[in-house]
């Protein structure tokens, strides 16, 4: 298993909209290696864009929580319906270190994805696994959590955004300079 790098803000990827997966083959070591850098960024969720894949899928362990027996794992997954009042609740994101935001999200949804075996699976969704879900949909749709709350809580922010932005560019130009980009 290895732990891969996370891409933060101002990576060019993380603002693409993903393209399904196909070729299912590849998923095996996919997917253990990115459950070992969700767990090693001490993370609860994970986009494949977020470690630099162009690939429609996402992971989600809650299992610390009563909400989940076990991890998830969502393969070119669709929000199908929203429903319930809209919460705001305190979000942090991988691709963002160090920031937090309130974000405004519906309480339930309904989600369509298929799984590592590419049987299709619609089912509904609550509470934290709800939240993740539709925060790591936005993820696949090229949305970040500052699209999501007011132009005075971005200001709040303004420093530490610059900062993130400018050691990603850093990081993205030696990634891309001795090899091509990773894409599926």
């Amino acid at each position: 298993m290895a732990v891969l790098d996370i891409v933060h803000y101002g990576d060019p990827i993380l603002r693409k909209k993903c393209v399904p997966v196909k070729d299912f083959s590849i998923l095996g070591n996919l997917l253990d290696d990115m459950f070992d850098t969700m767990y090693e960024a001490e993370g609860i969720g994970l986009a494949a864009n977020q470690v630099n894949l162009n690939l429609s899928l996402f992971i989600i362990d809650i299992t610390h929580t009563e909400e989940a027996d076990e991890p998830n794992i969502f393969i070119n997954p669709e929000i199908t319906a929203k429903a319930g009042d809209e919460n705001i609740y305190p979000e942090g994101c991988l691709s963002f270190p160090g920031i937090t935001l309130d974000v405004v999200r519906p309480e339930q949804i309904s989600l369509k994805y298929q799984t590592p075996d590419e049987i299709w699976h619609e089912d509904e969704y609550t509470g934290l696994l709800s939240r993740a879900v539709q925060h790591e949909m936005d993820h696949l749709r090229g949305i970040y959590i500052i699209d999501r709350v007011s132009q005075l809580d971005k200001m709040k922010y303004k420093q530490e955004l610059t900062d993130i932005e400018s050691n990603s560019k850093k990081q993205s130009a030696y990634r891309t300079r001795g090899a091509k980009r990773f894409v599926l």
